[in-house]
C-alpha cells in the first residue's frame, strides 16, 4: 500500500488534474495541444538529450537487458495483431495499428517518472537505455509493416517505402534529441554550463507538463464500443507482455535486480498516446487505440502496483 500512495498517486493525481481541468473546460483543447506540443517537442526531447549526453553508455547498453524488453514488447505486439486478425477479423491495416497499441508501452511519461519515485535517479539507466531506441525502432517496425499493407499490389518500390520511413522517423523531435545526446556522448563535445543550465530548466518542466497534459489528452479519447478489443489491448500491454519480461529477464537472461526493474517496470505501463497517433496517421482503429490508452492508463493504477510489489 505504500508503493501505491508514495510511487503510483502522485504521478496519477497529476494526470488526473489535467483530466479534471479539461472536463471543466478549465483546459480547452488548444491549451492541451499547446502543453502536449511543448513537453514532447521541446522539453522531454531536451530530458533525453541530457541524460543520454552523460550517460554511461558502456554500463547502460546491455544486451541481456534490451533483448528482454523488446523480445516481449514484439511477442505483445504479434499476440495484438493475431488476436485482432483471427479472433475479431479486422482488416490487416487495422490489425497492425491494434498489434502496435498492444506493444508501444508508455516508456517516457509513466515508466520514468514511477521507476524514479521507487527507486531513484540512480535507477533509470534501464529505462533511459530502452527509451533510446524504443521510438525508433518500433515507429520504424510499425510503419514499415503498414506501409507494405498499403503497398501491397501497387508496386511500390523499397526505395520509396525506405525514404517515407526514415524521414517520419528522423524527424520526430524526441529522436532528434536522443541522437543529438549520442553525439555529445561519443564525442565528449565541451558545452558550457549556462549551456547546461538551460537544458535543466526545460527537463525540469518535462515530465510535470506532459502529466498534466496527458491528462487533457485522454479526456478527449471518450471510449466507445469495441469492448472485447480493447480489453485484449489492455491485458496485453499491462499482464503478458510485463510479465513475458519478468520471465525472460529472471530466468533466461539473469538481469540483476536494477536492470529487472527497469525492464519489467517499462513494459509495465499502459499503451502512450502514440499508439492513438500511429493510428491516426493512417486512419485506421483510431477508436480503438484511443479508448485503450484511457482504460489501461486507469488500470495501470492497480497493476503497477502488483508489478511493483512482486519485483525484487
Amino acid at each position: 500500500m505504500t508503493a501505491l500512495i508514495e510511487v503510483i498517486l502522485p504521478v496519477f493525481l497529476l494526470i488526473g488534474f489535467g483530466y479534471a481541468a479539461a472536463r471543466a473546460k478549465l483546459f480547452d483543447e488548444g491549451s492541451v495541444d499547446g502543453v502536449m506540443r511543448f513537453a514532447q517537442n521541446f522539453a522531454l526531447p531536451c530530458m533525453l538529450f541530457r541524460a543520454i549526453a552523460q550517460l554511461d553508455l558502456s554500463a547502460a547498453y546491455d544486451i541481456g537487458l534490451l533483448l528482454t524488453f523488446y523480445l516481449s514488447a514484439f511477442a505483445a505486439f504479434g499476440a495484438g495483431f493475431f488476436g485482432a486478425r483471427l479472433v475479431f477479423k479486422r482488416p490487416l491495416p487495422d490489425a497492425i495499428a491494434i498489434g502496435f497499441a498492444s506493444f508501444f508501452s508508455n516508456t517516457l511519461l509513466l515508466g520514468l517518472p514511477i521507476t524514479e519515485r521507487a527507486y531513484g535517479a540512480e535507477a533509470l539507466a534501464g529505462n533511459l537505455a530502452i527509451i533510446s531506441i524504443h521510438a525508433t525502432l518500433l515507429y520504424t517496425f510499425g510503419i514499415a509493416l503498414m506501409e507494405w499493407a498499403r503497398g501491397r499490389g501497387q508496386g511500390q518500390s523499397v526505395l520509396r517505402m525506405g525514404r517515407q520511413i526514415g524521414g517520419g522517423i528522423l524527424t520526430q523531435p524526441l529522436v532528434i534529441g536522443v541522437l543529438a545526446g549520442f553525439a555529445v556522448n561519443l564525442t565528449a563535445l565541451p558545452l558550457p554550463q549556462p549551456f547546461w543550465d538551460a537544458v535543466e530548466m526545460m527537463v525540469r518542466a518535462s515530465i510535470p507538463a506532459a502529466l498534466f497534459g496527458l491528462g487533457g489528452v485522454l479526456f478527449r479519447y471518450r471510449p466507445e464500443g469495441d469492448r472485447a478489443t480493447i480489453a485484449m489491448i489492455c491485458a496485453i500491454s499491462l499482464i503478458l507482455q510485463p510479465a513475458l519480461t519478468y520471465l525472460l529477464g529472471r530466468f533466461v537472461f539473469g538481469l540483476d535486480t536494477a536492470g529487472l526493474r527497469s525492464a519489467v517496470l517499462t513494459a509495465a505501463m499502459a499503451p502512450g498516446v502514440n499508439a492513438y497517433l500511429f493510428a491516426h496517421m493512417y486512419g485506421v482503429a483510431m477508436r480503438v487505440n484511443a479508448s485503450s490508452v484511457l482504460f489501461a492508463t486507469v488500470a495501470s493504477i492497480g497493476t503497477t502496483w502488483v508489478w511493483l510489489n512482486l519485483l525484487p
